[in-house]
């Protein structure tokens, strides 16, 4: 057996007993014991080789049980919770941790809390709320804020679980409406805010050089900002399966890397020169975005399947993928049950690794004009596997997706890349940007159209209620079966030949 694929267990049992400790509660006594198993496997039977790795295997399940209990500790020891649904005032100071997030009436935006003050009481400490006030006076990243208020419970409303939403992100205390005081600025870190300055240059520039809607779908699709976007046209992007190109999703970002390596492919890059490429306009839209964990972990998933793909060692990719998800789930496990992020970013990686193969011989027979068929196959296989996960936590899925979705991606990268190229022209030459951004405009006309008229369609979308989680095992080992019997299949063929 290999060391990599030794590895690859070992990760398998790390992954499983975080999972184990999400949906049950396991007592020390059974971790111990689990514990002297493991022990027992490794230092008494150490002759046998299998036994041994299921010794450390057993070791590893219990590092990812602890490694997660460790976490759900920090959640019911929060110092900032106790204090939620009290009716006194409390008062705290910190900076503002995050860019806000602005709408119509209201901003929002995370503070990192530093001291807390009731009752004439202070206490130091250093965790994170959640502050919904007034559109203005408008705060920045870095200002450091005094904030008097009553803490919160993050609410959870019907279909959607926003208390669970805040605590994957370390989050466990919201304030609405609460007494500001700007006490200073510049307490955050310089290239965060640096990079706040210039995508905010970038969106003024884009909005001066284009109409509404089109500035606001490719806000949205450039910065992953919603906040210009309609709820009309929120609902027709829901109702076509288009959602996520206004979003930065760990789906988004895995088809549009893809995306973007097939388009310079087209444009007739070499293989390494394309990779190169692709891997430096990733990071650079990861960085221009404001860097938010879903994209990272997007991109670093999105990386390692294109490294495999380049050093033509894609069969052994998704151990890379595992790879990948064990080292983000040891810095915050409450990814693998919480994040819907990271598992449609994991599981439209898996689709890309074992069902795109599989795909791309069954559809050989469509021309690959403008890359139509490698965009067609990534873009379904994707989808496939990340349809069950869609279904069970939001109860909707487009009948018309795979359709709009491949009329509409082929432009995503050209949209990308013209979006930024006469958004920062725009920064020095106004008049420059509005001629390089008659294109952008007329693709982005040309995707709402697709999206209003495939909205309208009586069959557009199916819903579903209630849906329980029985739904995500069984459709998940069905997909495993069917994929693992074609590419069975596909073998056969090949040994024929």
């Amino acid at each position: 057996m290999t060391p990599s694929k030794i590895l690859f267990y070992f990760c398998i049992s790390f992954i499983f007993g975080i999972f184990l400790s999400s949906i049950v509660k396991i007592s020390q006594p059974i971790l111990l014991a689990f514990l002297i198993l493991g022990t027992i496997l490794i230092f008494v039977l150490w002759k046998y080789q299998r036994l041994t790795i299921i010794g450390f295997c057993i070791l590893f399940l219990v590092l990812g049980i602890w490694r997660h209990q460790i976490v759900e500790s920090k959640i019911y020891n929060s110092k900032l919770k106790i204090f939620n649904d009290k009716e006194e005032l409390i008062t705290l100071i910190g900076f503002v941790e995050t860019e806000p997030s602005l709408r119509e009436k209201i901003q929002k935006f995370e503070v990192r809390v530093e001291s807390l003050e009731i009752k004439e009481k202070s206490f130091k400490i250093s965790e994170k709320i959640l502050v919904t006030t007034n559109r203005y006076p408008e705060y920045q990243y870095g200002d450091k804020l005094k904030i008097i208020g009553n803490l919160k419970t993050p609410e959870i409303f019907d279909g959607f679980n926003y208390r669970d939403y805040l605590t994957k992100d370390g989050i466990y205390s919201v304030i609405e409406w609460p007494k500001i005081e700007l006490i200073g600025k510049n307490f955050g870190n310089p290239l965060m805010k640096t990079l706040f300055s210039f995508k905010n240059k970038l969106k003024e520039s884009l909005n001066k050089a284009t109409p509404r809607p089109q500035s606001a779908t490719l806000e949205a699709l450039f910065f992953g900002d919603e906040e210009n976007i309609s709820k009309e046209w929120k609902e027709k992007l829901n109702l076509t399966g288009t959602r996520h190109i206004t979003a930065v999703s760990g789906m988004n970002i895995t088809i549009l890397t893809f995306l973007i390596l097939n388009f310079l492919l087209m444009l007739g890059f070499w293989r390494q020169q394309a990779f190169y490429f692709s891997i430096i306009l990733i990071i650079f839209y990861i960085l221009m975005i404001g860097t938010p964990a879903s994209a990272i972990r997007a991109g670093i998933m999105a990386g390692i399947l294109l490294l495999a793909q380049y050093f033509g060692r894609f069969s052994s990719a998704s151990r890379a993928i595992i790879f990948s998800a064990t080292f983000m789930l040891l810095q915050n496990p409450l990814f693998l049950r919480l994040d819907i992020g990271f598992q449609l970013s994991f599981l439209a990686t898996m689709g890309l690794i074992y069902l795109q193969p599989i795909l791309s011989e069954t559809f050989k027979k469509i021309p690959n004009i403008l890359q139509l068929r490698n965009n067609l196959v990534a873009t379904i296989s994707a989808q496939i596997f990340a349809l069950p996960i869609l279904i069970y936590n939001f109860g909707q899925i487009s009948i018309i997706s795979p359709i709009t979705n491949i009329l509409i991606l082929p432009l995503i990268p050209f949209l990308t890349i013209l979006g930024f190229i006469f958004s920062f022209i725009g920064i020095f030459w106004q008049s420059l940007a509005q001629i390089f951004s008659w294109p952008a405009w007329l693709g982005l006309t040309y995707i709402l159209k697709i999206v209003d008229y495939s909205s309208k369609i009586p069959w557009a979308s199916l819903t579903f209620k209630n849906v329980h989680w029985i739904f995500l095992i069984i459709s998940y080992l069905n997909l495993g079966l069917i994929v693992w019997r074609l590419q069975e299949s596909q073998k056969l063929k090949f040994l024929k030949y």
